[in-house]
């Protein structure tokens, strides 16, 4: 399935694609939220799905978040070969993680927004782990497959400077308001035919960026759920990005970094693509 929400920013409503058409289920579920997926209301949407004539929503709906804002965004870096590579850094012996502000996630095709004071605002495609049921000590990636829902494009939006020059923690570098487009859909997982091998790619401006696939990931997403397990509880709606391939701007000779009116293209195999518009924080 592809479990989408549409309507303004902030009042979003729960919805499904089928065959390219959006549909309405706000009457049966209030949104795609902790308490949705703890209760395992997927498979009732599936019964809904099939037992109900669903309305249309109109084609000039905005598209939302597939998810309601998570309890927290967890991110793991430099988790491709070829990317730690690019950036001249180690392969990490165990995952590296911090935290991206819930506050950051926007729709696919909403505006992203350059911080105030920003010159190194990057960008990234990265797949998303949605986590279907609250988790921890997980006992194998077997068990951590289990506890994923399903998985959407992510734009984790980066402003390097911020990021690597200011000192602490990469947080502040991440989590700057539109920071993280994700969608257009949360697509359950077993409409993904192998996770491990979803072809990715980034354009901007219609030049190719990024061209990478997730074969490349030193540790996979059953294995991240797995580790995340041991560190904290992972609540359901909670959203995990697992990294990016090669082809940031600031990997670039010389680095290349987003301005104003630039245009930003996402896609993944099987889960979608996404378009951005670049603005100034103060439109």
């Amino acid at each position: 399935m592809k479990l989408i929400r549409f309507g303004p920013f902030g009042q979003e409503k729960p919805g499904i694609e089928i065959d390219g058409v959006r549909k309405d289920v706000s009457a049966h579920f209030s949104d795609y939220d902790r308490d949705f997926f703890n209760h395992d209301e997927v498979r009732k949407l599936e019964e809904i799905i099939r037992n109900n004539e669903l309305p249309d929503v109109s084609e000039n709906e905005r598209w939302g978040a597939p998810i309601k804002r998570p309890g927290k965004v967890v991110c793991i870096g430099l988790n491709y070969s070829d990317h730690a590579k690019e950036s001249g850094m180690a392969i990490p012996e165990e995952p590296i993680v911090f935290l991206k502000g819930s506050n950051t996630v926007v729709g696919p095709y909403d505006d992203v927004q350059i911080p105030r004071n920003s010159k190194k605002t990057d960008w990234e495609v990265e797949l998303g782990i949605v986590i279907g049921k609250d988790a921890s000590y997980l006992n194998s990636e077997a068990e951590a497959e289990d506890c994923i829902v399903g998985y959407a494009v992510s734009h984790d939006v980066s402003e390097r400077e911020f990021q690597l020059e200011r000192g602490g923690q990469w947080v502040k570098g991440k989590s700057c308001n539109t920071f993280n487009p994700i969608g257009p859909y949360l697509v359950t997982k077993d409409e993904v035919p192998d996770v491990n091998d979803l072809k990715m790619k980034l354009h901007v401006n219609g030049e190719q960026m990024q061209n990478g696939s997730s074969s490349t990931m030193i540790f996979n997403c059953n294995f991240i759920v797995h580790y995340l397990s041991q560190f904290m509880t992972l609540e359901a709606g909670d959203f995990v990005t697992t990294g990016t391939p090669p082809g940031i701007g600031g990997g670039m000779k010389p680095p290349q970094f987003l301005k104003k009116g630039d245009v930003v293209e996402l896609y993944i195999d099987h889960l979608g693509s996404q378009k951005q518009k670049v603005k100034d924080w103060d439109e």
